[in-house]
This record gives structure tokens, sequence and C-alpha cells, in this order.
């Protein structure tokens, strides 16, 4: 049987980790949001709505994020 922590539960370390990784996964979500919002269409690949909801819904640690500044953006000439 799994055993169910608390916040309280864990180390000081621990929950420091946590909210550091919460933070910037977010400011990384916020950053990507608003290139998506901001560039014209035709600069990133596929649907700018199927980026938005995929920056701003999946739980990926980063990845979808880094992702579409990596792979989604199309240079600007």
């Amino acid at each position: 049987m799994a055993v169910k922590l608390r916040w309280s539960d864990l180390s000081q370390r621990t929950r420091r980790l946590i909210i550091v990784g919460a933070s910037l996964e977010g400011m990384l979500k916020i950053a990507a949001l608003v290139d998506i919002w901001r560039r014209p269409a035709d600069q990133i690949r596929g649907p700018k709505p199927v980026w938005a909801v995929a920056v701003a819904l999946a739980n990926s640690v980063g990845t979808v994020p880094l992702s579409y500044f990596f792979f989604g953006r199309r240079k600007s000439s």
C-alpha cells in the first residue's frame, strides 16, 4: 500500500524544490503562451490553438513549452 505524504511531512528542502520547479514551469508556460498570442500564425508550425491548449493543459515538467520554443516556431526571415 502506498504511503500518503502530506505537505507538512516533506522536508524543507523538498518543499523548496517543489516550489522552485512549479514556478519555473509556470514561467515557461506563460512565456510560451504570450509568444503564441503575439506571433503571427504563419510563423508557427501547426495551429495556434492546438499549441496553446497543449502548453496550457499538459503537466509536462516544462517539456511542452520547451518543445514549442524549439520546434513549434518558424525562423523569422
